[in-house]
């Protein structure tokens, strides 16, 4: 019944507006058209989109060589830059932090820990003299002062045993 209901409206529809029924056949596909190939026409193999690559990635390094420049940029320490300071810069600073990370790692293994602290830091430039030339005027924070007793503090070790056997020969 209701079939034939629906049909006897299109029927009387139709009659008084033909183009009404053909916007209702069609009135979905018009909100949601259909998709078109997204190819680009390069063919196969996927080479119409590069990744792109950063330039910390062509360098091989882990230092974000972008924002280095860019912070070169915006700090006008000179009025030109050329393309290879922010990637010498980045690997500079790369391998002085593996540098420092790595000696604090063995300090923190020495004292049986399995996290750096600023104490870890600070055993390691202070032991090594190349670090410690370079950050020898450095304070860090929580970081204390390498483990030193003045030899003059130490107790004296004195021949007491010659002492104590000339009390003992009576």
């Amino acid at each position: 019944d209701g079939m034939a209901e629906d049909q006897k409206a299109n029927t009387t529809q139709s009659q008084s507006a033909p183009s009404q029924i053909i916007l209702q056949r069609f009135a979905p596909s018009l909100h949601h058209p259909p998709k078109l190939s997204t190819m680009s026409g390069k063919g196969k193999g996927g080479r119409g989109e590069k990744k792109s690559t950063t330039s910390s990635a062509k360098a091989g390094l882990q230092f974000p060589v972008g924002r280095i420049g860019r912070y070169l940029r915006q700090g006008k320490y000179a009025t030109r830059m050329g393309a290879g300071a922010p990637v010498y810069l980045a690997a500079v600073l790369e391998y002085l932090c593996a540098e420092i990370l790595e000696l604090a790692g063995n300090a923190a293994r020495d004292n049986k820990k399995a996290r750096i602290v600023p104490r870890h830091l600070t055993l390691a430039i202070k032991n090594d003299e190349e670090l410690n030339k370079l950050l020898g005027n450095v304070t860090i924070a929580e970081g204390g002062v390498l483990p030193n007793i003045h030899a003059v503090l130490l107790p004296k070790k004195t021949a007491s045993k010659s002492v104590s056997s000339k009390s003992q020969d009576y």
